[in-house]
């Protein structure tokens, strides 16, 4: 008699880091109920985490329900995420086969109810010690079910700043973290799964507050501590950060773990001119930028940094963007992601006076581009015949300690760290490694 097939769930992710962490807790939740993980058209239920950091995103979105809910058999769509939360009954109008739950610690219970495994053994509620914290402990294993290594340790969500080009502080909520006890938990069962590497995320990462073990209140220089402490955990890497917090005291958290935390961060600029900063309502101006990357090169040996850049917002004139491509020139980043500013309604931006021609826009989207793409290779070639720990993803490839793609022996097991020495690069600033 031939079994028949386990009910089939695909996962759409859209958006950032923290997205596609939650939707790794969800895979975990869904594989552990017995559900299998397959491409959309072979689904019975869709779920498409959504995004709603830009129009653009939000466009996306209703385009991935809808194609969703088109498919042959009409699978059940369940729509989460940002745009979720914010349109939620416009998502719901879609397709009668869309339902939305705006609650992603509920999707996977949902979904599963659906597919008429709720209660089943290994299922939510049965799933041993990984269940107890709750969804947010729950980590992705490696290679996550979704595909992935180097799994993501959420550890934050929400944000209390208002840049007035963002909306995910409407969609997200009040910044808010995992408890300490929650997320060591969640890094023991990554280790256990063979995960060499963790990165913790959040949606603003450096204002993570918790309870220490005696009480009183730690922030992320002390939650790093308590992980090295307390953990096994051969490399920490941190995801995005905005410039204050970047303090001396994290840096020297930094230095003093050498090899288990990852010499890199990722700082976000948006812009360096600070005309188009004040626009943007950042809580910092360039000259509190300049300070934070000398505290962490002076402190962190070999650190890389990283950013986020912002072209084309509204109003600004072309002496204000050359001043931010020369900002971004002096400060040396070997990773840049380069954006053009996308009109996002309801937020104070979206009616600014100003708003650029998107030929213009794209124009300084290339030029910029260019110069994350001439950084970088500044930035790889300096590494050449240093020492370094490389993490595989793939079979004969990798990423450094400073996130630069990395070209090594292809028998080694993919998930493995292993120590290297970078030899060459090549013209697209991709390294090559000597194993140790």
């Amino acid at each position: 008699m031939t079994t028949p097939a386990a009910p089939a769930v695909a996962l759409v992710n859209l958006g950032c880091r923290v997205n596609r962490v939650e939707l790794d807790l969800m895979a975990s939740e869904l594989e552990r109920a017995g559900a299998r993980l397959t491409g959309e058209r072979e689904a019975d239920v869709v779920v498409v985490n959504t995004c709603a950091v830009t129009g653009e995103a939000e466009a996306k979105a209703r385009k991935a329900v809808r194609r969703a809910a088109s498919l042959p058999g009409a699978p059940l769509v369940v729509a989460t995420g940002c745009v979720a939360s914010l349109f939620a009954d416009e998502l719901a109008a879609l397709a009668p086969n869309v339902v939305v739950e705006r609650d992603k610690s509920r999707v996977a219970g949902l979904a599963l109810e659906r597919l008429g495994l709720a209660g089943v053994a290994g299922a939510a509620g049965d799933a041993g010690p990984e269940a107890a914290a709750g969804p947010e402990a729950a980590c992705a294993a490696t290679p996550t079910p979704t595909g992935r290594t180097r799994p993501g340790i959420k550890v934050q969500d929400g944000c209390d700043n208002r840049c007035t080009y963002c909306i995910v502080w409407k969609a997200r909520g009040a910044a808010r973290s995992v408890a300490l006890d929650e997320v060591l938990l969640a890094v023991r069962q990554a280790q256990d799964r063979g995960a060499r590497e963790v990165v913790l995320t959040g949606i603003n990462l450096g204002c993570y507050r918790a309870a220490g073990p005696d009480g009183r209140e730690l922030g992320l220089p002390g939650l790093l501590d308590e992980l090295l402490e307390r953990t096994s955990v051969e490399r920490i890497r941190l995801s995005s950060i905005e410039p204050p917090d970047v303090t001396p005291e994290l840096c020297d958290v930094m230095a003093a773990a050498g090899e288990r935390v990852a010499p890199f961060l990722h700082v976000c600029l948006q812009s360096g001119c600070d005309e188009t900063l004040r626009r943007m309502a950042r809580v910092y101006r360039t000259d509190l930028f300049r300070r934070v990357v000398e505290t962490a090169r002076s402190r962190v040996p070999g650190i890389a940094l990283g950013t986020d850049l912002i072209v084309g917002f509204p109003g600004e004139t072309d002496e204000e963007f050359e001043e931010s491509l020369a900002f971004c020139r002096e400060m040396r980043f070997a990773k840049m992601h380069v954006f053009r500013y996308s009109r996002r309604p309801g937020t104070p931006a979206a009616t600014m006076p100003g708003q650029l021609d998107p030929h213009v826009m794209a124009e300084r989207g290339a030029r910029a581009r260019e110069l994350a793409d001439e950084l970088r290779l500044v930035e790889a070639r300096r590494l050449v015949g240093e020492k370094d720990l490389v993490v595989v993803q793939y079979p004969g490839r990798g990423v450094s300690g400073g996130l630069f793609d990395v070209t090594l022996d292809p028998s080694v097991p993919v998930d493995s760290l292993v120590p290297v020495r970078l030899a060459s690069v090549s013209p697209d600033a991709t390294l090559a490694a000597e194993l140790l």
